[in-house]
């Protein structure tokens, strides 16, 4: 029995050199399992990744916030350089009216002639302006409020019902859309 225990072990020896010959990931994956331990990180390991990968994101956010920023305030000189080159081209026609009524000046000597040239000219220049979305503040004659005209001075009123009033408009004012750009300069009743 002994020579049959022998030949037995034999024979599984062989067999198991012949499955590692045949297949040596299999038996290179049973030692590396048997022979390396396990590695569990610590929780310190696992919190400095956190704060790792946290790091990475605040700064990738961090620089594509910046980008937005830069981004959005060339965008905002952009308008503002074709804003302003809308309006000069409006404005170069009555440039050009100027330049003409000038020269024409020379050679008239009518007054009314020449009041009337520049009243045209006006019109063309306030109606080019009112287009961009000019709008005059109309203040003679009504009361004064303080959010919306710049008190110069104060004269003694006229009658009982201007005081309060906005006797004189020393500089007129102006809104663009809905917002004041230049306030009226007035002079109010008392």
């Amino acid at each position: 029995m002994t020579s049959e225990n022998e030949n037995n072990e034999e024979f599984k020896e062989e067999n198991a050199t012949e499955e590692t010959a045949q297949n040596p990931e299999a038996s290179q994956e049973e030692n590396q399992e048997e022979s390396a331990p396990v590695i569990e990180k610590s929780e310190l390991e696992l919190a400095q990744e956190a704060v790792l990968l946290a790091n990475d994101k605040y700064l990738r956010l961090y620089s594509e916030f910046d980008n937005f920023r830069k981004r959005t305030a060339k965008e905002k000189l952009d308008t503002i350089k074709s804003a302003s080159e809308d309006v000069i081209k409006n404005m170069l026609p009555i440039v050009d009216d100027f330049k003409r009524a000038m020269a024409h000046n020379l050679e008239v000597n009518d007054a009314d002639a020449i009041k009337q040239g520049f009243e045209l000219i006006y019109n063309k220049l306030f109606n080019s302006l009112e287009t961009k979305g000019l709008k005059k503040i109309e203040a003679m004659g009504e009361v004064f409020n303080a959010d919306i005209h710049e008190a110069i001075t104060n004269i003694p009123a006229a009658s009982e019902d201007m005081k309060g009033k906005i006797m004189d408009v020393v500089e007129e004012g102006y809104y663009l859309g809905d917002k004041i750009i230049r306030f009226p300069k007035v002079v109010i009743g008392q």
